[in-house]
């Protein structure tokens, strides 16, 4: 394994020998949408498996999403390939757009009629709160948008 600031292993300061560069920050911002995507994944995977709290339809779909992300980041990160933004924002854009969907549920914005849960758990149910607000939708939105905001942050960097 290189050490950090190696030209070959494409890690911060590896072009300059040191401080942080726009390229630089562009990586930051890509490894911080790595590590969103990697709590949001074990985080998924705790309230499954651990928590035994079955996930919904709309919980599956964002799974989809989310789960590769994991894997993906880290192939742009080493060496670092701007374009890697290109592969994973589209992912982040469907997982984050089924995320509103879902948070409209939950929060009686959008009827219930309307939801594609129609067996299995309810994609309005609310099966752990915090704070009175903070749910698992919630929780998978945040995600969704961090990332979406690292990822955009991340390629006007890597422009300049």
């Amino acid at each position: 394994m290189s050490p950090p600031g190696d030209p070959a292993a494409g890690a911060p300061g590896a072009a300059t020998g040191g401080g942080i560069t726009s390229g630089d920050s562009a990586w930051l911002l890509v490894f911080g949408c790595w590590l969103v995507a990697t709590a949001a994944t074990l985080g998924a995977l705790f309230f499954s498996e651990v928590m035994q709290l079955p996930p919904c339809t709309l919980c599956w779909y964002q799974r989809i999403f989310m789960f590769p992300l994991v894997v993906v980041l880290p192939l742009g990160l080493f060496p670092f390939d701007p374009r890697v933004v290109r592969y994973a924002l589209p992912l982040v854009a469907i997982g984050w757009a089924i995320s509103v969907f879902q948070v409209l549920l939950v929060y009686k914005v959008i009827p219930e009629t309307l939801q594609p849960c129609s067996r299995g758990v309810p994609c309005s149910e609310v099966q752990v709160e915090w704070l009175g607000f903070v749910n698992i939708p919630f929780l998978s939105f945040l995600a969704f948008t961090t990332m979406a905001a690292l990822l955009v942050a991340a390629h006007f960097r890597s422009k300049s």
